[in-house]
């Protein structure tokens, strides 16, 4: 399995932008055919090719097609079909991003769902095709990112930035550090105009975007680290836990596994788009 990760270059692409990522699984790789995607708040663009097949196993039903599409943000561990070789080419995108960027015309937050794009419609005249924007990753990640990077600078100059997207920025960069309930006071506004934006911009609240950041803090953090040196009870306690028992049903009602499953299977449950985990 290939797979690379990058930041863009261009302060005003990454605004909206929080990484680029290349995963490709060939012929020959092993690797398990089955993994989980772990519940994110994040939305992506994924840049495949058009007779490549997608499949993503969700509560609602199985979403797939073919081609490039969008994986909006999801409440939910999804399940991949990585059985077949494969190549996508991701485009990781800020919480709450796709609000101020104005690229659905109703400009509701779209949740737990997966969609078939036209790039040749998002993109400029500079666009050449999936092909080659795939080959490119391939052979020079720089480049790509660069090209990615122009490729997307219009949309981020034509952004729209009002109230609501404001107050919800400045919510994401407090939210690691200060209780909900404090957050209303620190940004100088009620609670409930805190809460009414923060839900117009990303769809989610305050909660369960907190809860997806702490899964997936936890998960690298464990992925980081051996068996030997993982101390549930300890980990419980530093992610916020009052007790081991309450991680185990946190993790459990997440992505589906106790804490000794999840430390057997690490490689299984994944953040593989655009975040941490063996593929």
């Amino acid at each position: 399995m290939v797979r690379w990760l990058k930041p863009s270059k261009i302060p005003e692409v990454a605004k909206y932008i929080e990484c680029y990522w290349l995963i490709e699984k060939t012929s020959d790789a092993t690797s398990f055919d089955y993994p989980k995607l772990n519940p994110d708040p994040s939305a992506h663009l994924i840049i495949s090719p058009k007779q490549q097949t997608y499949h993503y196993d969700m509560s609602s039903g199985i979403a797939n097609g073919e081609g490039s599409h969008w994986l909006f943000p999801h409440h939910q561990t999804l399940q991949l079909d990585h059985s077949k070789p494969f190549v996508h080419l991701g485009v990781k995108f800020h919480i709450g991003a796709l609000y101020s960027l104005k690229l659905f015309p109703d400009q509701q937050p779209i949740l737990d769902d997966v969609k078939e794009v036209q790039l040749s419609t998002l993109f400029n005249e500079s666009y050449q095709g999936e092909i080659g924007l795939i080959e490119l990753a391939r052979s020079n990640a720089d480049l790509c990112c660069e090209k990615l990077d122009s490729l997307l600078l219009p949309l981020a100059l034509d952004s729209h930035e009002d109230q609501h997207s404001q107050i919800t920025r400045k919510a994401l960069q407090a939210l690691d550090e200060a209780t909900i309930s404090a957050l209303g006071s620190q940004l100088y506004c009620s609670q409930r105009t805190l809460e009414r934006s923060f839900n117009r911009v990303t769809g989610l609240t305050l909660k369960q975007c907190q809860s997806m950041k702490k899964l997936e803090a936890m998960l690298e953090y464990l992925y980081q680290r051996d068996s030997s040196d993982i101390d549930w009870v300890e980990i419980a306690f530093q992610f916020g836990f009052s007790d081991q028992p309450h991680l185990i049903r946190y993790l459990k009602k997440q992505i589906g596994l106790t804490p000794k499953t999840y430390e057997k299977e690490r490689g299984l449950t994944i953040d593989v788009y655009g975040g941490v985990g063996s593929v």
